[in-house]
């Protein structure tokens, strides 16, 4: 098994690709180590010192690692968490767990709104973030302001904020006039 890494826009997140499908579909958080007890691939991934969180894809797996800590102490161990539970025959998710879909459920006056955000994001915004590693879901929308939650390699990247206002907040004002703001939220 040959497992790829690529760099992504978080210097403390790396996105490894094992040539193998992760989930079948929808994508799966684990922000915190107690947080993985659903997933034995993540659980294994945690078990490396220095991995702070974990993140599913489709076809890829993006780890968060302590500030302190240097990849080329723990991307070997990683690396190796990866091979062994492939190797080991054990399901990404235990049981009946299933991936997320992403969005939050909005029912309300403005579901035509909240249904165009969506539309965009998954067309336009979701597809660009995972080659970086990361998700972005639609958490929320309230006069005007639409609430975005990150996830993987955009959560706590630098770069995120620059991509929320500059990005995805002048794609969803140019298509939806009634947006005004996007903002981050931290769940």
């Amino acid at each position: 098994m040959f497992i790829q890494t690529e760099s992504t826009p978080n210097p403390a997140t790396l996105k490894f690709l094992p040539g193998q499908s992760v989930l079948e579909m929808g994508t799966a958080d684990f922000p915190t180590s107690e947080t993985s007890g659903k997933s034995p691939l993540a659980s294994r991934i945690f078990a490396v010192e220095g991995v702070t969180g974990v993140f599913f894809g489709t076809d890829f797996v993006t780890v968060t690692k302590a500030e302190a800590v240097e990849w080329d102490h723990v991307k070997p161990a990683i690396l190796g968490a990866i091979m062994e539970h492939y190797q080991s025959g054990d399901p990404v998710m235990k049981g009946d767990e299933q991936a997320a879909g992403g969005h939050a459920e909005h029912s309300g006056e403005d579901g035509e709104i909240v249904g165009q955000i969506k539309s965009l994001l998954d067309t336009r915004v979701r597809p660009a973030v995972a080659q970086d590693g990361g998700d972005i879901t639609f958490h929320g929308f309230d006069r005007g302001v639409v609430y975005l939650h990150m996830q993987g390699a955009c959560a706590g990247c630098p770069s995120s904020t620059l991509t929320l206002k500059m990005g995805i907040e002048n794609l969803l004002r140019h298509y939806i006039p009634e947006v005004v703001e996007v903002r981050p939220v931290n769940t």
